[in-house]
């Protein structure tokens, strides 16, 4: 038997036997892979998230092979083959063509039999983004909203800027109007949408589109600062919110909130009623007082379902998929998209800054972007540091949560027209 030493270290000699292109994609996306564990670390980045995320896409690059007659196969899932594995970079009908005779051993050579139904059964039927809902509802305090609704609606409507904008950007840069509906919903900064969004009306590229979101959102948190520095002088940023009289909502009255505003919103858009009655269920048993299935939705299914995402979506960052030419455009149109919706929501901060006599901090308009808690931490930070004493977290958290009420309408609304 002729043996090589190479033979034994098949990752090697795959990655050295690819086109240079495909090499230093690879290689790129290792080290991208291993910083996001360490930005994860560091919290810089949403370690929840980061660290899963960055493990799998070092590991689904570094981890791909060779069989015969040269076909290659790595750790990624193809999700236009309804989650079967397929070759590197291949269609499902060309993945049909070249054919594994023997799926299952296909699968057990690359030991990821364990991942395909995590993608077959919660992927690819949005089961994950329902997951993740149920536990931000436990986490939403809807008597912010409760307390200050036609200042938080207005703020988050305001932070729809880039959903709304960067639609038509999408279609005049070539996508389709579903595929152009499906990336402005970044612009929501809301994960479990963007995941939504894309399967109901651009599964072709659920992977990329789903993938930039989520990289882009976990910058939010390191790059958001900056643009409110920019936007909002320090004397403006250092405004103190005036002392308010509020009636604290009972958690009677927030349970009605949350049963009607679910009731209603389901009636004018059932498409997305999952996500409306996965959100609205969380806030329901919080409020119910049912902590039995509070800590269900908070401890399993947030923290499962988020580490699973961050997994899966590692796993499927794989160098030939993203060099789709496709994905450049979806880069370009991400990063805009949460641009403009924070532009949008300092911009409603400046006018009921304007409208109370200056009395109003326009920070609190970012928190409107609902990357919940991500922005409304942003905001109180930014303005922690130009004045100490500055509180603005309740206002902040009822643009945060409205944030993510309104997120749900636009992809109901964009579903709704262009399914």
């Amino acid at each position: 038997m002729d043996f090589h030493v190479i033979d034994l270290f098949q990752g090697i000699a795959t990655l050295a036997a690819s086109e240079p292109k495909i090499i230093f994609a690879r290689i790129f996306l290792i080290f991208l892979g291993l910083l996001l564990v360490y930005l994860g670390k560091k919290e810089v980045l949403e370690p929840l998230l980061m660290v899963p995320m960055g493990l799998g896409m070092s590991t689904v690059n570094a981890g791909v092979m060779f069989f015969e007659n040269n076909r290659m196969a790595t750790l990624m899932l193809d999700p236009l083959a309804g989650g079967k594995l397929a070759p590197a970079g291949a269609s499902a009908e060309a993945a049909q063509r070249i054919g594994f005779e023997n799926a299952s051993d296909l699968m057990n050579i690359l030991q990821i039999d364990w991942l395909q139904p995590v993608y077959t059964y919660m992927f690819s039927n949005g089961l994950i983004a329902c997951l993740v809902f149920m536990g931000i509802g436990v986490l939403l305090d809807v008597g912010f909203v409760m307390a200050r609704p036609f200042q938080s609606m207005f703020l988050a409507l305001c932070a729809e800027l880039g959903t709304a904008l960067t639609f038509p950007l999408a279609v005049a840069m070539g996508l389709t109007e579903k595929q152009g509906a499906a990336v402005a919903m970044i612009g929501g900064a809301d994960g479990p949408m963007v995941l939504f969004a894309s399967l109901m009306l651009a599964k072709e590229i659920f992977v990329p589109i789903t993938v930039v979101g989520y990289l882009y959102l976990g910058l939010t948190y390191g790059g958001y600062p900056y643009l409110i520095k920019m936007m909002v002088p320090e004397r403006i940023r250092a405004t103190p919110m005036p002392i308010e009289k509020v009636a604290k909502p009972t958690s009677g009255q927030k349970l009605a909130f949350a049963v009607v505003s679910c009731t209603l919103l389901s009636l004018l858009f059932p498409v997305a009623s999952p996500l409306f009655l996965s959100l609205f269920v969380g806030v329901s048993v919080r409020e119910a007082g049912l902590g039995h299935f509070v800590k269900l939705f908070d401890d399993v299914f947030l923290y499962g379902a988020t580490f699973f995402l961050g997994l899966v979506l590692g796993i499927l960052c794989e160098a030939s998929t993203l060099l789709n030419p496709t994905v450049l455009i979806l880069l370009v149109l991400g990063i805009t998209a949460l641009v403009f919706s924070a532009v949008g929501g300092l911009l409603g901060g400046y006018v009921l800054y304007f409208a109370s006599g200056g009395k109003y901090n326009p920070v609190v308009g970012i928190a409107a972007v609902s990357c919940v808690p991500t922005t409304a931490k942003v905001a109180q930070k930014v303005v922690s540091k130009a004045r100490s004493d500055v509180m603005i977290m309740p206002h902040a958290l009822g643009a945060n949560i409205s944030g993510v009420i309104t997120s749900a309408i636009f992809a109901a609304v964009y579903v709704t027209l262009l399914r």
